[in-house]
């Protein structure tokens, strides 16, 4: 009985904490619009206080560790850095060209594109279901990015995809260096944005609000990180997927109320495709999930 209490108490605390995560995730959109800064300079300061947290924390990780130092990437995880560096500059440079919602939406196809690299680079096979919600989630993109033809928008969707791209590489990339730190690797990756944006912009040069915009960014990315990365240890992946998913309205919540942004109906509609296509794949997950533990 208490092995069974146990148990259901590290799962309740593992979905608390995916789901802190997803609210935590869900506010860049809201902070890289409200920062007037350019691009470089939020992913330099995101980069730095980001890198700093994270690190923090893998030491915090291994504090009893006596063997070899845990602070170590070798070129596998530099290659994981290098990858996620520039999926974040996309991710950031698309929330300062459209809407939230897209770049949300976008996003939330990621583990469909990286199901399709994986059966490209790899050979592994796909499930119908996943093909079936991956063509769905396609059709969806297209919509809203179909409607950017013409406006501004349209590149900063582009750009959004892209991001998805590199996220979607990034995350086969983390199967395949099986063994890799990930979270020093992301660590990693903040801070090559840190050094890097030195060459592109004057982080310095920032209002007394974009500082401290600047500051609760990096603060949000971290936490967010972090929390995500212990929440995952305690529940199962399918859990922690469909748990996910709610980071899509909230972020679209998030920059209706913070933003009083609204995206144009065929926003919405094609929204409202990925999202279900999402939603359907990930409970089919979590169903498969409970039937094999049972």
């Amino acid at each position: 009985m208490l092995v069974g209490e146990t148990e259901t108490n590290k799962q309740l605390i593992g979905i608390f904490l995916v789901l802190a995560s997803t609210v935590a995730f869900s506010l860049s959109g809201v902070l890289t619009k409200a920062i007037e800064s350019d691009t470089w300079t939020v992913a330099c300061w995101r980069g730095l206080f980001g890198a700093i947290l994270i690190a923090a924390y893998v030491r915090w990780q291994h504090r009893n560790d006596t063997g070899s130092p845990p602070l170590r990437l070798g070129w596998r995880g530099w290659l994981l850095a290098g990858v996620g560096s520039l999926a974040s500059l996309a991710f950031i440079a698309a929330f300062k060209m459209t809407y939230v919602a897209n770049v949300a939406v976008i996003y939330a196809t990621v583990p469909f594109a990286a199901a399709f690299l994986e059966w490209v680079l790899l050979r592994q096979k796909v499930r119908r279901s996943t093909m079936i919600a991956a063509t769905i989630s396609v059709a969806g993109v297209l919509v809203m990015v179909g409607a950017g033809v013409g406006s501004i928008n349209l590149i900063g969707d582009l750009v959004a995809v892209l991001m998805m791209l590199g996220n979607a590489l990034y995350m086969v990339l983390i199967r395949v260096f099986s063994k890799t730190p990930v979270v020093l690797a992301g660590a990693a990756s903040a801070f090559q944005l840190f050094v890097i944006g030195w060459f592109f912009t004057d982080p310095l040069n920032v209002s007394l609000f974009d500082g401290i915009l600047l500051t609760l960014f990096g603060l949000s990315f971290a936490i967010a990180v972090i929390l995500w990365t212990e929440g995952t240890k305690l529940i199962t992946a399918a859990e922690s997927g469909l748990l996910g998913s709610a980071e899509v309205p909230l972020a679209i919540f998030m920059a209706w109320i913070f933003l009083a942004e609204v995206p144009p109906l065929t926003s919405f509609i094609g929204g409202i495709l990925v999202l279900c296509a999402v939603l359907w794949h990930a409970i089919r997950d979590h169903r498969r999930a409970r039937s094999g533990l049972q």
